[in-house]
């Protein structure tokens, strides 16, 4: 009689190592390949609209390429960049810039930080406020632009009538070069502020409460609280929203075109304002595009010296 087959072995029977892939998609269609798939339409369209521009921009920065004239671009190479780095004109224009951008992001910084403070400090209406302070913020440059041109008109205007009506002299607010910047400042401002206190109210919020309580219990001066706790803690976040505010100033062209248009003269002709005239009313596109770049390179330039303060910042 034969030995009973044993039912058991030593290496049980391996079960089957791939599995079959999933109803309805196909084998050679991986992760990878799906992830390539669905992004690549949207990074082609990125580089079509942004990467392309700069590039097509370079290119004509050196040639004296004219929108409105026929035949080909001739290579002009580095005149145009020579020419922008030694205009009295462009130097003007770029001092008048100079001028808006510190005269309203610092205005803009002082008020957004003490307006998120006084709201901070609040316990009821925190969010209704916050939403009120917003509105400019939300409107169109466009729509604020034409708002205050009719509100800072010098003979209908509302700003002038409420002036009047408290016994003082009219203004020129948009026609007098003493104060068309002014009133561009102004203006901006009024919109603009909410963006740093909107920041700045996310900093203050965010502060330990337990900070403030051993404070209280040290019996620290509400200044000593300000300087010792608030303000080092927002200061670093702070930066960040005068870095966006400086950066989105030095390239201001719809409040100018619709409150000054440059004028009086060209008191208010800030470089953007100048780049637009340059390339849409004298139609030198080769060095409206050697602006854009030189404009382009001093904004990379700036903000890397400005991030390397941040992080040096960050690691004091």
């Amino acid at each position: 009689m034969s030995d009973p087959v044993s039912l058991t072995t030593d290496h049980p029977v391996q079960e089957a190592s791939a599995t079959p892939p999933a109803p309805g998609r196909s084998r050679h269609l991986s992760d990878r390949r799906l992830t390539v798939a669905f992004i690549s339409p949207a990074l082609l369209l990125l580089l079509a609209m942004s990467v392309f521009p700069l590039l097509w921009a370079l290119y004509l920065s050196f040639t004296d390429y004219s929108a409105t004239r026929g035949g080909a671009a001739t290579f002009v190479w580095f005149e145009n960049y020579a020419a922008i780095l030694t205009s009295a004109q462009v130097h003007l224009r770029a001092f008048t810039t100079l001028i808006y951008v510190v005269g309203a992001v610092t205005l803009q910084t002082v008020l957004g930080f003490s307006i998120a403070y006084l709201i901070s400090r609040r316990t009821h209406g925190r969010g209704l406020l916050t939403t009120l302070f917003l509105v400019p913020m939300m409107l169109s440059p466009v729509v604020v632009g034409l708002f205050w041109r009719f509100m800072l008109d010098a003979q209908f205007g509302v700003i002038n009538s409420m002036l009047g009506s408290l016994g003082l002299g009219q203004v020129e607010w948009l026609t007098r070069q003493n104060t068309a910047l002014i009133s561009l400042i102004m203006v901006d401002t009024w919109q603009w502020t909410p963006f740093i206190m909107l920041i700045a109210l996310a900093g203050l919020t965010a502060v330990p409460k337990y900070l403030y309580e051993a404070a209280s219990i040290d019996r620290a001066s509400e200044w000593f609280r300000f300087r010792t706790i608030t303000l080092p803690l927002v200061w670093p976040l702070l930066l960040i929203a005068v870095l966006f505010r400086a950066i989105e100033a030095f390239r201001l062209f719809d409040l100018v075109y619709i409150l000054t248009s440059g004028g009086p003269g060209v008191s208010t002709e800030t470089l953007s304002f100048h780049v637009y005239k340059v390339a849409f009313l004298g139609f030198n596109t080769g060095t409206a595009s050697a602006y854009g770049i030189l404009m382009v390179l001093i904004v990379i330039v700036l903000a890397q010296l400005y991030m390397r303060y941040l992080n040096k910042l960050k690691e004091d």
